[in-house]
Protein backbone atom coordinates (compact mmCIF):
# COMPACT_ATOMS: atom_id res chain seq x y z
CA UNK A 1 0.00 0.00 0.00
CA UNK A 2 1.72 3.24 -1.00
CA UNK A 3 1.04 6.46 1.23
CA UNK A 4 1.93 10.08 1.34
CA UNK A 5 2.68 11.63 4.54
CA UNK A 6 3.16 15.00 6.29
CA UNK A 7 4.21 14.24 9.74
CA UNK A 8 4.72 17.23 11.93
CA UNK A 9 7.65 16.42 15.04
CA UNK A 10 9.04 18.81 17.84
CA UNK A 11 12.89 18.26 18.43
CA UNK A 12 13.25 17.60 21.90
CA UNK A 13 17.00 17.12 22.17
CA UNK A 14 19.74 18.81 19.74
CA UNK A 15 22.63 18.17 21.75
CA UNK A 16 25.80 19.57 19.90
CA UNK A 17 29.39 18.39 20.82
CA UNK A 18 31.77 20.55 18.71
CA UNK A 19 34.85 18.15 17.22
CA UNK A 20 38.55 19.88 18.17
CA UNK A 21 39.08 23.41 16.39
CA UNK A 22 41.08 22.59 12.70
CA UNK A 23 44.42 23.06 11.85
CA UNK A 24 43.17 25.76 9.44
CA UNK A 25 41.73 28.69 11.03
CA UNK A 26 39.43 28.68 7.87
CA UNK A 27 38.07 25.30 7.92
CA UNK A 28 34.39 25.28 9.00
CA UNK A 29 33.69 23.44 12.19
CA UNK A 30 32.00 20.35 12.60
CA UNK A 31 29.98 18.80 15.66
CA UNK A 32 28.19 15.58 16.57
CA UNK A 33 24.69 15.66 17.68
CA UNK A 34 22.34 13.65 19.67
CA UNK A 35 19.11 13.90 19.22
CA UNK A 36 15.33 13.14 20.13
CA UNK A 37 12.03 14.03 18.59
CA UNK A 38 8.26 13.46 19.19
CA UNK A 39 6.14 12.74 16.24
CA UNK A 40 2.41 13.78 16.39
CA UNK A 41 0.32 13.45 13.45
CA UNK A 42 -2.86 11.62 12.19
CA UNK A 43 -0.64 9.40 10.54
CA UNK A 44 2.66 8.82 11.91
CA UNK A 45 2.93 8.96 15.90
CA UNK A 46 5.60 8.16 18.08
CA UNK A 47 9.12 9.14 19.16
CA UNK A 48 12.80 9.14 17.80
CA UNK A 49 16.55 9.10 19.11
CA UNK A 50 19.88 9.45 16.80
CA UNK A 51 22.93 11.26 15.74
CA UNK A 52 23.88 14.18 13.38
CA UNK A 53 27.03 15.46 12.41
CA UNK A 54 27.10 19.06 10.91
CA UNK A 55 29.21 21.47 9.79
CA UNK A 56 28.59 25.02 9.19
CA UNK A 57 30.36 27.95 7.86
CA UNK A 58 29.96 31.48 5.93
CA UNK A 59 30.16 30.13 2.61
CA UNK A 60 27.34 26.81 3.52
CA UNK A 61 25.83 24.50 6.35
CA UNK A 62 25.57 20.54 5.97
CA UNK A 63 24.06 17.92 8.03
CA UNK A 64 23.52 13.87 7.59
CA UNK A 65 21.60 11.92 10.41
CA UNK A 66 20.06 8.90 11.64
CA UNK A 67 17.18 8.33 13.49
CA UNK A 68 14.98 5.45 15.25
CA UNK A 69 11.44 5.94 15.00
CA UNK A 70 9.31 3.93 17.37
CA UNK A 71 5.37 4.15 17.13
CA UNK A 72 2.61 3.89 15.05
CA UNK A 73 2.19 4.67 10.98
CA UNK A 74 -1.29 4.08 9.74
CA UNK A 75 -2.29 2.22 12.92
CA UNK A 76 0.96 -0.27 12.36
CA UNK A 77 3.07 -0.85 14.84
CA UNK A 78 7.29 -0.85 14.78
CA UNK A 79 10.20 1.08 14.64
CA UNK A 80 12.09 2.10 11.29
CA UNK A 81 15.31 3.83 10.81
CA UNK A 82 15.18 7.29 8.69
CA UNK A 83 17.86 8.40 7.26
CA UNK A 84 18.23 12.45 6.46
CA UNK A 85 20.20 15.22 5.40
CA UNK A 86 20.33 19.08 3.66
CA UNK A 87 22.88 21.18 2.64
CA UNK A 88 22.87 24.77 0.97
CA UNK A 89 25.78 27.01 -0.02
CA UNK A 90 26.81 30.07 -1.70
CA UNK A 91 26.33 29.48 -5.34
CA UNK A 92 24.46 25.90 -4.55
CA UNK A 93 20.58 25.18 -5.20
CA UNK A 94 19.53 24.08 -1.20
CA UNK A 95 19.14 19.95 -0.95
CA UNK A 96 16.89 18.49 1.60
CA UNK A 97 16.29 14.37 1.72
CA UNK A 98 15.21 11.27 3.38
CA UNK A 99 14.70 8.03 3.33
CA UNK A 100 13.97 4.74 5.01
CA UNK A 101 17.04 2.51 5.60
CA UNK A 102 16.65 -1.04 4.11
CA UNK A 103 15.99 -3.52 6.06
CA UNK A 104 15.47 -1.28 9.10
CA UNK A 105 12.03 -1.83 9.90
CA UNK A 106 10.12 -3.88 12.80
CA UNK A 107 7.00 -5.42 13.67
CA UNK A 108 4.21 -4.78 11.75
CA UNK A 109 6.57 -2.12 9.61
CA UNK A 110 8.59 -5.00 8.55
CA UNK A 111 9.25 -3.85 4.88
CA UNK A 112 8.66 -0.64 4.93
CA UNK A 113 10.50 1.32 1.59
CA UNK A 114 9.62 5.39 1.36
CA UNK A 115 11.92 8.55 0.45
CA UNK A 116 11.25 12.19 0.95
CA UNK A 117 12.49 15.06 3.31
CA UNK A 118 12.74 16.48 6.72
CA UNK A 119 12.18 20.48 6.71
CA UNK A 120 11.17 22.56 9.31
CA UNK A 121 9.69 20.12 12.33
CA UNK A 122 7.88 18.17 9.43
CA UNK A 123 8.96 14.88 8.05
CA UNK A 124 7.14 14.07 4.48
CA UNK A 125 7.64 10.91 2.69
CA UNK A 126 6.42 8.89 0.22
CA UNK A 127 6.20 5.23 1.46
CA UNK A 128 5.36 1.68 0.86
CA UNK A 129 3.59 -0.10 3.61
CA UNK A 130 4.18 -3.80 3.77
CA UNK A 131 0.98 -5.90 2.56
Amino acid sequence: MELHLEAPFTLDTWDAVPDPDPADAEAPPTARVVLAKTYGGDVLTGSATGHALTTYGPGGASYVAQERISGTLDGRAGTFVLEHGASTGEGSEAVQWARVVAGSATGALTGLRGTGRVAHELLTLDVVLPD
